[in-house]
C-alpha cells in the first residue's frame, strides 16, 4: 500500500501524537509499505528511516513547534498530488486534518483519522472561554464526521471524544512501543550529561514542560517529600513553553538541589538508558491520553505512577504493574511516591511484561484494518456510481 501520516510536528520537535506517527511510518515501510510522513518541514536536518513530504513551515511564539503553511507551497503541493496514495491517515483536526481531508477528496481515497488529544482542554487555555470553546469542538466534531474511520488509542480516549459530542464508530487502535537494549553508549551519554547519586532514589519526568502536565503536582509533592525527610533526586527531561517557569518553582519550593532538569533529550539511547536509571516515572497527567513514556518506561523496566481514572492509567494495576495516586495533587501524589518506592523493581519488572506491545504487532493490526477500510470504500464508491 501506498500510505499518507498527515501530522502536525515533524522531528525532531515531536510531540507524542509526531513520535506514534514517525512509528507507523517507520514500522509500515519496514514491512514493504510506502508510509510518507507528510507535515511541516524543520530547519533542523536529520535523516528518517521513510519517505516524507513536507510543507513550508514558520514558528509558533514561545513553542516549541512549528506551524505549517502548506496553503503558500506550490512545490510541497505538487510532490504530494503526484503520489498516488491508497489510504490517508491524519494525526491532527487541525491544518494537517484540513490537508488530508483536501487529499482525500481530491484522490477518492479513504481518510482515516486518529484522535489523541483533549482539545477542549487546550481550547480553555487559550480562550478562557466556555462558549468559544464549545464551538471550536463542534468543528472538530464535524471534521471526524467527515472522517471514513475514526480510532482512539485507548477505551478512555473514546469516551472523550464520545463526550465531545461523536457519534460515529470507534475503533481503539493502541500505541505500541519497541523494546531497546540497553547500550554502553546511552549510558555514557547520559553519565556525561547527568551527575545521580547513587542510592539515592531516582523520579523521572519526560515529557513537554507545560503545566497541564502537572508539573506543578509534582513539584509539590517532592517539597512534601523533602519537608518528610526522604531522600529522593528528581529528573525531568523534555523542554516546553513553561520551562524556566517550572525551574523557578522548583527554587521557590527549596527543592532545586534535588532536581536535574536535562532539557530535550534528542539521543534515543540517552534515553532509554535514563529510564533504565529512574526508580519511579512520576506522570501525574490528566491531559494525556496514552503517554508513549509510560510505555517506554515500562519496556525499560520502569513502572510509572498515574492519577487514578485518568485516560494515561487505563491498563494500570496499583501497585501491580504500576502505582495510582488517587487524586492529582501534591500531597496524593507524594503518599503515592513514599508507598511505591519500596517495591519500584518488582514492579517495574510486571511492567515490562505487561505495558508495552511492540510496534510490529500493532502494525499487522493497522495493516489489516487499512486493507478492510480501502475494500469498504471502494465498494461504497461502485455502489454510488
Amino acid at each position: 500500500m501506498i500510505i499518507a501520516q498527515f501530522c502536525d510536528t515533524y522531528p525532531p520537535q515531536l510531540d507524542g501524537v509526531g513520535r506514534v506517527a514517525a512509528a507507523y511510518c517507520v514500522t509500515l515501510t519496514g514491512m514493504g509499505h510506502q508510509c510518507y510522513y507528510v507535515g511541516p518541514s524543520s530547519p533542523v536536518k536529520n535523516e528518517q528511516d521513510f519517505p516524507r513530504v513536507l510543507s513550508r513551515s514558520i514558528p509558533i511564539p514561545k513553542e516549541l513547534h512549528r506551524v505549517g503553511i502548506p496553503f503558500l507551497d506550490a512545490k510541497y503541493r505538487k510532490q504530494l498530488s503526484a503520489i498516488p496514495f491508497d489510504l490517508i491517515h491524519v494525526h491532527s483536526p487541525f491544518i494537517s486534518g484540513m490537508e488530508a481531508a483536501k487529499l482525500s477528496r481530491k484522490l477518492s481515497v479513504p481518510l482515516v483519522s486518529t484522535f489523541h488529544s483533549k482539545y477542549y482542554d487546550d481550547f480553555m487555555m487559550v480562550t478562557h472561554s466556555e462558549a468559544l470553546s464549545q464551538a471550536l469542538l463542534k468543528k472538530i466534531i464535524k471534521f471526524y464526521n467527515m472522517c471514513d474511520a475514526v480510532w482512539t488509542v485507548n477505551n478512555a480516549t473514546g469516551e472523550v471524544l464520545r463526550e465531545y459530542g461523536y457519534k460515529g464508530d470507534i475503533l481503539v487502535m493502541e500505541n505500541g512501543t519497541n523494546r531497546e537494549p540497553l547500550s554502553e553508549e546511552g549510558e555514557a551519554r547520559l553519565r556525561g550529561h547527568v551527575s545521580l547519586r547513587a542510592g539515592v532514589p531516582t523520579l523521572l519526568f519526560v515529557g513537554q514542560h507545560n503545566w497541564k502536565k502537572n508539573l506543578h503536582g509534582i513539584l509539590g509533592a517532592c517539597r512534601i517529600l523533602k519537608e518528610k525527610g526522604q531522600n529522593f533526586q528528581l529528573v525531568t527531561a523534555g523542554d516546553g513553553p513553561d520551562f524556566a517557569a517550572i525551574v523557578r518553582e522548583a527554587e521557590d519550593f527549596g527543592i532545586r538541589d534535588r532536581c536535574t532538569f536535562m532539557g530535550f533529550v534528542e539521543n534515543r539511547a540517552e534515553l532509554m538508558a535514563l529510564y533504565h536509571t529512574a526508580d519511579l516515572l512520576v506522570f501525574p497527567s490528566i491531559y494525556d491520553n496514552a503517554p508513549m513514556v509510560l510505555r517506554e518506561a515500562a519496556a525499560m523496566g520502569t513502572p510509572g505512577l498515574l492519577v487514578k481514572d485518568s485516560c494515561a492509567a487505563e491498563g494500570i494495576a496499583d501497585g501491580k504493574n504500576g502505582f495510582i495516586s488517587p487524586g492529582e495533587n501534591a500531597e496524593d501524589i507524594a503518599a503515592t511516591i513514599l508507598r511505591a518506592l519500596p517495591d519500584t523493581a518488582a514492579v517495574g519488572l510486571r511492567a515490562s511484561e505487561t505495558v508495552p506491545v511492540s510496534w510490529d504487532s500493532i502494525m499487522v493490526k493497522v495493516v489489516a484494518e487499512y486493507q478492510r477500510i480501502i475494500q469498504a470504500y471502494a465498494e461504497k464508491r461502485r455502489a454510488q456510481a
